[in-house]
């Protein structure tokens, strides 16, 4: 299955608009780009995939120049030397990260399973506060260096757009509601693993942060969400509230961001954290493998609500492993939050 991509951003579009309400205008600008690629990706017709490079990583940096046009100037190929710029070799080895995470765990063969060309652009726009997957490629914005600094800084915020490109191959969550809670949780899941998988944490020593480190100086937040404490990210006079609920009794029901889809995340998200550090050891091996494989089963429909994708990951934990206590935590850990996959 492959879903109609979706343009899918890091920084929710609320809290711009609370940014751009209070006059930043880089959140005012970064906002209206982000609206005309949505419309751009419902009207255009996307163009040829790159070539496909087997089983190996193949990955091109290309640099837009703050120029708001893609996809800029090639920089950096497979297996060229680092460049004097930074964000280009973070954008260059968080790609490298996620494939290897996706590659030698879950034996996917990118981010298609068809060895697909990964291809990212750094210095989109000026001061743009977002960073996106595009249905074809990882587009960086440098931040504003006031609220949000380079989008490059966090390996998670590479490893969770590319991740959008995951679900667009395989069960393609309506990006909407539930389902589009699940889209971005599914991310997030998969992008704090890039990040333990590349320092050899543990589910116990991993922070559980996504985008730790992105927000710049003075602002009063760790980062944009908490798998460990939905709710609990940031707490800022500019930025608000982190509005994440942990469990299903806090559902948020708005019209805004496609039904809460960046906000109701926080609960799956909790669910996949309290799996991952009540199995132990690294996330990867277990809680990792049991999301991946209802994500990747065929079995999950594109408008699966948080009950399906429960029903769908203990049925993923029995197929797996023949140790019933594994299905059970995996019960658990959903009823926790208020989900009952029976």
């Amino acid at each position: 299955m492959t879903a109609e991509p979706t343009l899918c951003a890091i920084v929710p579009p609320y809290v711009l608009d609370r940014l751009a309400e209070d006059g930043h205008e880089p959140a005012a600008r970064s906002l209206a780009l982000d609206a005309a690629h949505r419309a751009a990706r419902l009207t255009a017709t996307l163009p040829a995939f790159p070539a496909r490079a087997a089983d190996r990583l193949e990955r091109v940096i290309s640099d837009a120049a703050h120029r708001e046009r893609l996809p800029g100037r090639t920089v950096r190929r497979e297996g060229e030397s680092p460049l004097p710029d930074q964000s280009a070799n973070r954008a260059y080895d968080g790609l490298g990260d996620t494939w290897t995470l996706f590659s030698a765990v879950f034996g996917r063969h990118s981010i298609d399973d068809q060895g697909l060309r990964l291809d990212a652009t750094v210095h989109y726009g000026r001061n743009y506060d977002n960073a996106f997957w595009d249905g074809q490629r990882m587009v960086f914005g440098d931040g504003d260096g006031e609220v949000f600094g380079d989008f490059t800084a966090c390996v998670d915020v590479i490893g969770h757009e590319l991740t959008h490109g995951v679900t667009q191959f395989t069960a393609g969550l309506e990006y909407r509601d539930q389902p589009g809670a699940l889209n971005e949780s599914v991310s997030d899941v998969f992008g704090s693993l890039v990040k333990q998988y590349a320092l050899g944490q543990d589910a116990a020593a991993a922070d559980w942060l996504i985008g730790a480190g992105l927000l710049a100086p003075g602002v009063q937040g760790v980062a944009l969400r908490s798998m460990k404490a939905p709710g609990t990210a940031y707490d800022d006079p500019r930025l608000g509230k982190d509005p994440q609920p942990a469990h299903l009794r806090d559902y948020v029901r708005t019209s805004q961001d496609n039904g809460g889809v960046h906000i109701n995340s926080g609960i799956p998200n909790h669910a996949f954290y309290l799996l991952a550090t009540a199995l132990g050891g690294p996330a990867w091996e277990r809680a990792g493998r049991i999301w991946y494989d209802a994500l990747t089963g065929r079995r999950l429909p594109g408008d699966a609500d948080f009950t399906a994708f429960a029903r769908a990951t203990v049925a993923a934990a029995k197929a797996r492993y023949p140790e019933p206590e594994v299905a059970d935590t995996v019960t658990a850990s959903w009823a926790k939050v208020g989900i009952s996959p029976t």
